[in-house]
């Protein structure tokens, strides 16, 4: 059985199906209900972020409106929605939070990551591409995002990311650059 402090599913006490309070840890990833036998699986959620880079080498990063996290760099993206591909979700979330889609779009790497939403921790894997935007295209802040500014490669600091998986993303992306 796996320990109860750093499990998952801690913050649900009961079966969803049947409301016993009986919905006790059964693996590392799961609760079963010992009344009507339910078990409620946490798999990893999907979620999608952008490297978008100009013709001066610049790196489009946002400020974050919201927690977690709010007021550090970030880059744009977020969760894939149910029946939708991470291509979708990536094209859906630039024009929810730039008002624009992508002029093309190349995967580069994915990466494990715990998102803290409150006082529950939601396992993701996080999907990184690296964009382009349409010549025409005039990306502003919408949606989840307080600002968005062309940054030098240069200047381009992990720390200054508030979220860790995008801080490690942003750290293996100027790697790729440098080399």
């Amino acid at each position: 059985m796996a320990d109860e402090s750093f499990h998952f599913l801690t913050p649900y006490r009961y079966c969803p199906l049947c409301g016993s309070g009986r919905f006790d840890v059964s693996s590392e990833r799961s609760r079963r209900c010992t009344d009507c036998g339910f078990e409620l699986f946490q798999n990893a959620s999907a979620a999608v972020a952008a490297f978008i880079v100009n013709d001066k080498g610049e790196l489009l990063v946002c400020r974050r409106a919201k927690e977690p996290a709010r007021g550090t760099l970030d880059l744009p993206g977020g969760f894939v929605d149910p029946d939708e591909t991470l291509e979708q979700a990536l094209q859906r979330e630039l024009t929810e939070e730039l008002g624009c889609a992508p002029a093309t779009v190349s995967y580069l790497f994915s990466l494990p990551n715990r998102y803290a939403w409150g006082d529950v921790v939601v396992p993701t894997t996080d999907c990184f591409f690296r964009c382009t935007l349409h010549k025409e295209a005039s990306p502003k802040a919408h949606d989840d995002v307080e600002a968005i500014r062309w940054m030098p490669l240069s200047d381009v600091h992990p720390a200054d990311f508030g979220l860790r998986s995008i801080a490690r993303a942003v750290e293996r992306f100027l790697r790729t650059i440098d080399n």
